[in-house]
């Protein structure tokens, strides 16, 4: 069993940045890929960015790219996300998942109870 905690949403203004952190307990960190969802009001979960055991394999959304980093803190057995740039459409509800590495939801067993983000204009 994997429990994941996220912080460190807020709100911030179109063109801010934010730092995400999902901090994970329960089995050894770097057994599993790690991954970051987020979800708008009426909207389907959509993928955001994901790193493998370690940060050396990360995939990116394409809108995400050149924004958002992704990096894995194994020692702390934390996964960050950095978002930079950030406009109003990036307001959601974000999540952090552990399992497998991919795009997609069914790749993660386990997830975060996510972290709100509400970008301004």
């Amino acid at each position: 069993q994997v429990r994941l905690v996220e912080s460190g949403g807020g709100l911030v203004q179109a063109g801010g940045s934010l730092r995400l952190s999902c901090a994970s307990s329960g089995r050894t960190f770097t057994t599993y890929a790690m991954g970051w969802f987020r979800q708008a009001p009426g909207k389907e979960r959509e993928f955001v960015a994901a790193a493998g055991y370690s940060s050396a394999w990360t995939i990116y959304a394409d809108s995400m790219k050149g924004r958002f980093t992704i990096s894995r803190g194994n020692s702390e057995s934390t996964v960050y996300l950095q978002m930079n740039n950030l406009r109003p459409n990036d307001t959601a509800v974000y999540y952090c998942a552990a399992g497998n590495l991919g795009k997609t939801t069914e790749s993660y067993a386990y997830w975060g109870q996510g972290t709100q983000v509400t970008v301004s204009s």
